[in-house]
């Protein structure tokens, strides 16, 4: 580790498995149960509108997702939602939480190769059991040197996980899909934001990159992840 960077973090959610898609099935499932009421434009809308009031008191999530469905859809029914289709979405939302994990290309031959070399973290936000889940049938827990499901990611939250974990944020990196989360807030804690783009970015997550930053990079693959870090490392 004498290089420019000690410490590297992953995000996990549509940076090492996919997620985001089966939160899209379901809000197609969502519309057709409430195709009746709302149009899937308007219901996506109102859906959005309820995830951004109820994030601040449910936390990010399937669970969350589940309680700001039900609220939508009580909203667009004036409070007329019969009890069978509350029934389906919590059966939606079920289902959800019991879906087998996806990798995403090149994820373990990541993670594997920066272990090598570097220390390792697993930084995701979410719910505590349903992170905990993902992470067991990934198969990847082994391979971090630790793991931290938090509730946000801010720059203090990086900072802290970072110090704990390595020697600092200004010596680490974070990579994600996310540039609201994995990205601008580890840059201004110090450390370098690795963006790697997912076809699906979820609405409450959506933000400019800071491509004028010396400290932000852009990559389409994790393949490229291991040569990125030793390019830094040897700048």
């Amino acid at each position: 580790m004498s290089g420019k960077l000690s410490t590297i973090g992953f995000d996990a959610d549509d940076t090492l498995w996919e997620n985001e898609q089966f939160f899209r099935w379901t809000e197609d499932r969502f519309a057709e149960l409430l195709a009746d009421h709302a149009e899937k434009d308007h219901l996506a809308d109102r859906l959005v509108e309820a995830e951004r009031r109820n994030v601040g008191h449910y936390g990010f999530g399937i669970k969350g997702f589940t309680l700001s469905m039900i609220e939508t859809a009580i909203e667009v029914t004036d409070a007329r939602v019969p009890a069978s289709v509350i029934a389906q979405i919590i059966a939606a939302g079920q289902e959800m939480l019991r879906h087998p994990i996806d990798l995403l290309p090149h994820a373990r031959a990541a993670v594997e190769a920066l272990a090598d070399t570097h220390r390792v973290v697993l930084v995701t936000k979410g719910d505590l059991l349903d992170q905990e889940r993902k992470l067991a049938q990934s198969g990847l827990g082994d391979l971090f040197d630790g793991i931290e499901i938090v509730s946000d990611k801010t720059p203090r939250v990086y900072a802290d996980i970072f110090a704990r974990h390595g020697d600092g944020a200004g010596r680490a990196l974070m990579v994600g899909n996310s540039l609201k989360s994995d990205v601008l807030p580890m840059i201004e804690a110090g450390g370098y934001g690795v963006h790697i783009p997912h076809s699906i970015t979820w609405a409450l997550e959506h933000a400019d990159a800071p491509v004028d930053h010396p400290r932000f990079r852009l990559i389409d693959s994790l393949s490229r992840l291991p040569d990125l870090v030793a390019e830094i490392d040897r700048s």
